[in-house]
């Protein structure tokens, strides 16, 4: 299992649960909506990391949906369109709304894997050889800056750096031990000096959000990811 969400947008039956076996079968987790009004209350229950989006609903179109999504600053998620529209004007209007990807059906389920690799890919993990990004957090190491939702969030040289130790290296657990070797390297730091640094980084880039991305792991150390649970 790879704990990437994706919440499948799509009112024929059938197709939804031959897709939903198939990305489960790849270790996806998948929830499914069948109209817009379901759509809208899974996104506000939880993080996901990908949002598959038919455009013929029974209660309005997935164009409507993916603008919907584009004005809740809170909910970057990138979004892959499945539909049977297959003209230009189509996918145009498509990426118009806000999609970032587009696949006309009936679809290889091969491919479909491949591009939902790539969706995701692109937004947890790094965008550039200098910038990384998490969700909406975005690190950029050739600016010395840190964004999230759209909003600067100005760090201290010590933080700035925990914080691209722990994106650099996420989703994994990193130990304490370890983040000290590369923070201080040999030298002893002040007691109780890199609680206070976790701490402080916490309140920067958490607290003012919905959504929590620095995790203490008890026992172990601590990691910087988007998990579904802690929405």
């Amino acid at each position: 299992m790879n704990n990437h969400f994706i919440l499948m947008v799509e009112d024929h039956f059938d197709l939804a649960a031959t897709v939903c076996e198939f990305l489960e079968a790849h270790g996806y987790i998948i929830d499914h909506a069948r109209n817009l009004d379901a759509a809208k209350t899974f996104l506000k229950s939880q993080p996901y990391h990908l949002l598959l989006l038919d455009i013929n609903l029974p209660d309005g179109s997935g164009y409507d949906l993916c603008h919907w999504l584009r004005d809740q600053q809170s909910l970057d998620i990138p979004v892959l369109m499945l539909t049977a529209r297959d003209t230009l004007d189509d996918k145009l209007k498509g990426f118009a709304a806000g999609t970032d990807d587009y696949l006309v059906k009936p679809f290889d389920f091969n491919e479909l894997v491949v591009r939902i690799r790539a969706l995701i890919k692109r937004s947890l993990g790094e965008v550039s050889n200098n910038k990384l990004q998490i969700h909406d957090l975005i690190l950029d190491s050739a600016k010395q800056t840190v964004s999230r939702a759209g909003q600067i969030i100005e760090l201290p040289p010590i933080q700035f750096k925990l914080l691209k130790i722990l994106m650099r290296n996420s989703p994994k657990v990193i130990t304490k031990q370890e983040i000290m070797i590369e923070l201080w390297g040999d030298e002893e730091p002040e007691s109780d000096a890199l609680r206070s640094h976790i701490y402080s980084l916490r309140k920067m880039i958490d607290k003012p959000f919905a959504q929590k991305l620095l995790h203490t792991v008890s026992g172990v150390g601590i990691k910087i990811a988007l998990e579904a649970h802690e929405y």
